[in-house]
């Protein structure tokens, strides 16, 4: 799965723009997939969890967005774009949280960690990346279209061997309604924390190179600092993640995260050095990878397993995704006017985050 995203996020905007369809055009294609997101990952998550069939749902997205993702080698106009990309990212859009939720109930029941599901893929992601620059420097940029619609299929067939979650939970999901959940303190503060966390990131993955470039700083210099984070998100998620929440506890290991955001952005407004941006740019592991480890770790206790597909669709799509959204409309304008002082106001965001980790940390559950 995470593959196929490597394969062709970075380049399929290109891939659209090379087709005759104007940056105005490319702009609302990609906002519509993007509302759509918000829309078909909790639909899945909920009708996966009121069927008791995550792992059925999520074999029929991945197959799904397969085929829609063919339709791209055949639309010539912008109509025909805006309809497969809106396609694709229904069926894309439940694929990550489906499997989040059947990733960490088996981790529960068998006992592994859950940071080496996800580091595999963000592994998996750089590697489809790597191998999709090399296909498209051979091929053009349509070979992302075959690649990604291949590698798509062979994750719909292994998804046929995950195990699902046990379906005596099934029998109580349409009991647990999605008021239940989101009466739940925890969870409730869990997707806050993330949301002004990892929506902070938003003018980092807008703005970081175009900042980079206008200081002087060369291509091939952004691409290793750019990669730099990517790596330290991998190494937490296998290594030191799960270490670190041992021993921090989740409340701790979010505050760190925050802190982090506050450090890392705080640089990121004061210097275009190399060697700064070298020492802040690992940070990502502990903005990105540790929050995310923490916040499972909170669902996992606090979430009732016939709720796990609608908590991870509210957690990753409506939480972070609004607010990555909302973030990410808003640091156009920030940027704009404040220059690289517009990543003060996500530190702030970061540290609007330490109120409610310390909430959190006195909830019994967690106790």
């Amino acid at each position: 799965m995470y593959a196929a995203y490597g394969v062709a996020s970075p380049f399929l905007p290109a891939f659209v723009n090379s087709r005759g369809i104007a940056p105005e055009e490319l702009g609302l294609v990609l906002g519509t997939a993007t509302a759509v997101r918000l829309v078909s990952a909790p639909l899945a998550g909920r009708i996966g969890d009121l069927l008791g069939a995550l792992r059925t749902v999520l074999v029929l997205c991945i197959a799904l967005a397969a085929l829609t993702t063919l339709g791209y080698l055949r639309a010539e106009h912008f109509w025909a774009f805006l309809a497969v990309s809106a396609l694709q990212a229904a069926a894309l859009a439940p694929m990550s949280v489906l499997a989040d939720a059947l990733a960490l109930g088996a981790a529960k029941r068998q006992g592994f960690e859950y940071g080496w599901v996800r580091g595999t893929g963000s592994a998996a992601f750089i590697a489809g990346t790597l191998a999709a620059g090399q296909a498209v420097a051979a091929a053009g940029l349509g070979v992302i279209v075959t690649l990604q619609a291949l590698v798509l299929g062979v994750a719909a067939g292994a998804a046929l061997f995950v195990p699902d979650l046990p379906q005596p939970h099934a029998a109580r999901a349409g009991r647990e309604s999605v008021m239940s959940l989101l009466r739940l303190r925890e969870f409730r503060y869990v997707v806050l924390i993330a949301a002004l966390v990892l929506g902070s990131h938003a003018m980092h993955d807008a703005f970081a190179m175009i900042r980079w470039r206008a200081a002087g700083v060369g291509p091939q210099t952004g691409a290793m600092l750019w990669s730099e984070a990517v790596l330290a998100e991998v190494i937490v998620f296998f290594a030191i993640g799960p270490a670190l929440l041992r021993r921090l506890t989740p409340t701790g290991a979010l505050a760190l995260a925050a802190i982090a955001g506050i450090v890392r952005w705080g640089v990121m407004a004061t210097s275009t050095q190399v060697v700064a941006l070298a020492l802040v740019q690992p940070l990502h592991g502990i903005t990105f990878a540790l929050l995310h480890l923490a916040c499972m770790r909170v669902i996992a206790r606090t979430v009732p397993a016939a709720l796990a597909g609608t908590a991870q669709a509210i957690y990753g799509t409506v939480g972070i995704g609004g607010a990555t959204a909302l973030a990410t409309f808003s640091s156009g304008s920030l940027y704009g006017r404040l220059g690289a002082a517009g990543f003060w106001v996500m530190a702030l965001i970061c540290a609007g985050a330490l109120p409610l980790v310390w909430r959190l940390g006195r909830s019994s559950a967690l106790h």
